[in-house]
């Protein structure tokens, strides 16, 4: 049985992509639905790839004692202008890995690309089109469009998040405690997303 026969919505836009009303993600950005159901990424994004960015333990201390618990970050991305973050507990690492995935695949943003930098005038989408701001915590980046053929020049741990994204050449500047790993990856999720938002259709 597949997972659109199997699967049974609770929201409404859930019971349009299972009817086949809605047949894009783009669909859903261009009507600022609200994705509730991972179901709906999976349908709509089959080859939506995952991976995980972070995974770490973490304790809390209660009358009965230390609680142990595993919290893993993950983003989800199709490589062409979708990307999402998500972060998970359990007291398994898989499950905590399962959590990040599906509020990853409920955080799923659209990112818009294009090529404006002044070395390049290729049109590809393979940067972002124009300046971009994030932050998160007391972590604050800014993305810059760079030409064709320069690369990733951020952080080695955020990479991936550019890469599922399908952003493959961009300059980023950096201030605050970039050590912070899960604020770091946020910042610069707040920044891809900003992108969409400042675009003026």
């Amino acid at each position: 049985m597949s997972l659109v026969e199997s699967w049974q919505p609770k929201t409404k836009l859930g019971r349009l992509v299972r009817e086949g009303k809605i047949t894009s993600i783009d669909e859903i950005f261009q009507n600022n639905y609200k994705i509730q159901e991972p179901e709906i990424v999976d349908i709509l994004l089959p080859n939506l790839k995952v991976q995980v960015l972070y995974s770490t333990i973490v304790q809390k201390q209660t009358a009965a004692g230390e609680i142990t618990r595993f919290r893993s970050l993950v983003v989800v991305g199709d490589g062409n202008g979708h990307i999402g973050l998500g972060l998970g507990k359990a007291k398994q690492t898989r499950i905590a890995i399962e959590k990040a995935t599906a509020q990853a695949k409920l955080n799923l943003i659209p990112v818009l690309r294009g090529c404006g930098s002044w070395e390049c005038s290729c049109g590809r989408p393979h940067s972002v089109p124009f300046r971009a701001f994030g932050k998160c915590g007391s972590v604050r980046i800014e993305l810059k469009p760079g030409p064709y053929g320069l690369g990733l020049v951020v952080g080695e741990f955020v990479k991936p998040i550019f890469m599922l994204a399908g952003i493959s050449d961009v300059w980023s500047f950096t201030k605050g405690n970039t050590s912070n790993r899960i604020n770091f990856a946020f910042a610069v999720y707040d920044a891809l997303k900003n992108l969409y938002k400042l675009n003026v259709f």
